[in-house]
């Protein structure tokens, strides 16, 4: 429930719903905006994932099962109904693109009208070559080619340019996530790259000014997104998550999927200790007898050295961290032009994972939460719902598409199209 039936809760103007689909789990969240602006947690829930992998749908009537289950229990908790909720998209091939476009000022006074004409421009220089655009937001402004400018009406220049960032998804799997959501009656208010939900729970405004990378870890999805200068610079979607852990001890012990995300989530580490070859861990849940069956390495009592639990978790850890380590390099995101790395999602729950990652990257690591918001349930307020919290903020601010800017008329002049590379390596070697 969202909070104590002592604690009377401000006016609510606007409310706001997420479901967030995950391979692990899908989460559903309402929250409402007060007349102060406060955003309040009204009702949350969290069910097991059925009819996603690795970020897809493969079974659509258990999806919208699952999907329907989900929003209703929330639903009930809030006290309220919603017909419409947002949506986070973290598998269909994320990737993103930097379409720059600039206009004639002539040296006079820019004004409003400058701006959304410029924005028009920019429309048609979204290619998404056959993909479909989940985003396309004017990140920064340009004057005479100077960048960093968040509002330039009323200055003069020369020539105004605008930075725009474009999301970019495989459409088929987009357009399964939205069905599985229709399909459970509910209305499809926006579809969010899970990168850009996060960020808004996870990153504060100057990590994403100066420069951050975000690491997002799912069940079976990694995004790794950079932001800087305000936005979103690059982002690689990577088919490796926390499962993967999973599926290595259920491997190398010989034992059940679920013997094995308990034995993770419970004894599971990513930092070996002295004591872990003395410590002896049940691989049965309390209450569950020995049926015969034995884990490889364990004792009568089927119990394991904890240090073998810890190898199995560091190697395929190590592995993940490379293809980490590989997409923060393509986005020129390491050694001197590196920074603050926040790790997110369920698989950044992982004991010691931020301290692992930290000596594999060489750079500064943190986990990411959704921030402290009246209302949220401490189950929900870890790094794996900060995506679903991120939704709702995101939904809140709903920053300017350019999509929905449509003057009378067009500008007088435009450049560069998308001068994708280029830009991408000037802003990093700027924030960077």
């Amino acid at each position: 429930m969202a909070s104590s039936p002592n604690t009377p809760l401000p006016r609510i103007n606007r409310v706001f719903a997420a479901v967030n689909i995950g391979s692990f789990r899908i989460s559903s969240m309402i929250m409402g905006q007060a007349e102060t602006g406060e955003m309040i947690v009204l009702g949350s829930s969290h069910r097991k994932a059925e009819g996603i992998k690795r970020g897809y749908i493969t079974d659509m009537v258990a999806a919208t099962h699952a999907i329907r289950a989900a929003v209703e229990t929330a639903e009930a908790n809030a006290n309220t109904t919603v017909s419409g909720v947002w949506i986070g998209c973290a598998g269909a091939g994320l990737s993103s693109k930097i379409a720059s476009v600039e206009v004639a000022i002539g040296g006079r006074r820019i004004d409003e009208d400058d701006v959304e004409h410029l924005l028009f421009a920019a429309r048609d220089h979204i290619q998404p070559e056959g993909r479909t655009v989940l985003h396309a937001q004017p990140a920064h402004y340009t004057l005479d080619g100077a960048h960093g400018v968040a509002n330039p009406i009323g200055l003069h220049a020369e020539t105004l340019g605008v930075d725009v960032h474009v999301t970019l998804a495989d459409g088929a799997p987009v357009r399964n996530l939205i069905e599985a959501v229709q399909s459970a009656h509910l209305d499809v208010d926006g579809v969010v790259a899970s990168p850009l939900a996060a960020a808004y729970a996870c990153l504060s405004n100057e990590e994403r000014d100066l420069g951050v990378a975000l690491v997002e870890i799912g069940a079976q999805v990694t995004n790794v997104s950079v932001h800087a200068g305000g936005m979103l610079l690059g982002l690689r979607s990577i088919p490796v998550g926390s499962n993967d852990i999973t599926d290595a001890i259920a491997s190398s012990l010989g034992i059940r999927r679920g013997q094995a995300e308990r034995l993770k989530c419970v004894s599971g580490s990513a930092i070996a200790t002295p004591s872990d070859h003395r410590e002896m861990i049940p691989v049965n849940a309390p209450g569950e007898e020995v049926d015969g069956r034995l884990a490889r390495g364990a004792d009568e009592q089927n119990r394991i050295p904890r240090a073998e639990l810890v190898s199995v978790v560091t190697d395929r850890l190590g592995t993940m961290t490379t293809e980490i380590s590989k997409g923060l390099k393509a986005m020129g995101f390491s050694g001197a032009n590196g920074g603050q790395v926040v790790l997110t999602g369920g698989g950044a729950e992982l004991h010691g994972i931020a301290e692992f990652v930290q000596g594999a990257l060489g750079l500064p690591v943190r986990r990411g939460k959704p921030p402290a918001l009246r209302g949220l349930p401490e189950a929900h307020a870890t790094p794996g719902f900060a995506t679903l919290a991120g939704l709702c903020l995101y939904a809140s601010e709903d920053p300017v598409d350019i999509r929905n800017v449509g003057p009378s008329y067009q500008p007088t002049r435009r450049y560069s199209g998308l001068g994708l590379v280029n830009r991408v390596v000037q802003a990093v070697r700027e924030y960077f």
